[in-house]
């Protein structure tokens, strides 16, 4: 009875060692929380992603004159952070990209505030077309970061 009590209490905690074994090699899934945009004004910098891009703003945790939180999806956020040099350049291949519903009505939008922007070349306010049916326009914050807008359903 003994044997049988010491295999059957081995047995129990071997099973337990694998499954643990198991579940902590397992991989964490990843996803996006939000990204930290480092800004010299934060103020200019805010009203274009408020007023231009139609962002929503949320409350942030730190209340210091510093942040400003957008949402910018289901549990995903645009964090703008004041204190950064003000000439920069950026490279239109770093960029933060949003969805729209209509490239051409956000189009419109910016056409009737006079905001610069153009295809993925540069030599044109027509959008560019990507291969997958996709259209995408493109535009700089007040720092120079590239923005681009599309209109993918995914």
């Amino acid at each position: 009875m003994k044997k049988k009590l010491a295999f059957i209490l081995s047995a129990s905690l071997l099973i337990i060692l694998v499954f643990a074994s198991f579940k902590s090699n397992q991989k964490q899934k990843v996803h996006f929380n939000h990204l930290a945009v480092f800004v010299y004004d934060l103020k200019v910098s805010t009203n274009f992603y408020q007023n231009i891009l139609k962002l929503d703003t949320i409350p942030n945790p730190f209340n210091d004159g510093r942040h400003t939180w957008f949402n910018i999806g289901d549990h995903s956020q645009l964090h703008l952070i004041a204190g950064n040099k003000k000439e920069q350049q950026h490279d239109k291949d770093t960029h933060l990209c949003l969805s729209v519903q209509s490239t051409d009505e956000f189009v419109k939008q910016l056409q009737a505030t006079h905001t610069i922007f153009s295809n993925w070349k540069g030599d044109s306010q027509t959008p560019t077309l990507r291969a997958d049916g996709v259209k995408q326009i493109y535009l700089q914050d007040p720092d120079g970061y590239w923005v681009e807008i599309n209109d993918d359903k995914y």
